[in-house]
């Protein structure tokens, strides 16, 4: 019997959309334990602070009432190696697995020793819908010795950078507005009391 899988998920959740609600429910059905955390990935720029974005994806976890979907925030570290040499301490019998949206596949060869998580792990890319993968992104990544898997889920193609940028809110979860004006986050309480 092979191991159980763990999917191991990072975001920026900057702040988390419907879409990221969805891409956590369907991975739980596809590998039965999530863990997930917020991000600083050093190739964005972030709206909230780290600690809030953590608050914001952990309210998201809590309101899909999904035991196997667990916000993991100790995980959360610039380098992705860092994260899993984490998750395998913590989880020794499960299998990790990597997973990414498909507009990062393309920047994995860049990162802090990619050649050493990618044969430390499998990698499972989930396209974002109207967000074309990196040109030879898959073919870059299997010269580095991955094991990548292209997982298509049906998660609607929002975006966190709208929201940063006030040109939609409707794919903010519901259960994330109370966090989210409470703090003025994304200039949200303004646009409210017009």
């Amino acid at each position: 019997m092979s191991r159980r899988e763990l999917a191991l998920f990072g975001t920026s959740a900057d702040p988390p959309t419907e879409g990221h609600r969805a891409l956590l429910l369907g991975l739980a059905q596809r590998y039965g334990q999530v863990a997930a955390w917020a991000s600083d990935n050093p190739f964005k720029q972030h709206g909230a602070p780290l600690e809030l974005r953590a608050q914001l994806l952990g309210t998201l976890i809590d309101s899909l009432g999904t035991p196997q979907i667990e916000l993991a925030q100790e995980l959360s570290s610039p380098k992705a190696i860092e994260t899993l040499e984490r998750a395998t301490k913590r989880w020794p019998d499960l299998e990790p697995v990597f997973v990414v949206g498909g507009d990062l596949a393309g920047q994995i060869p860049s990162w802090y020793r990619a050649k050493d998580l990618l044969q430390r792990c499998r990698l499972t890319v989930v396209p974002r819908q109207g967000q074309p993968m990196a040109a030879n992104a898959l073919e870059r990544l299997g010269e580095l010795g991955a094991q990548v898997e292209l997982l298509e889920l049906p998660v609607p193609a929002t975006a966190s950078s709208a929201i940063r940028d006030g040109l939609e809110s409707s794919s903010i979860p519901e259960a994330l507005w109370p966090v989210l004006l409470k703090h003025n986050l994304y200039g949200l309480t303004s646009k409210i009391a017009r």
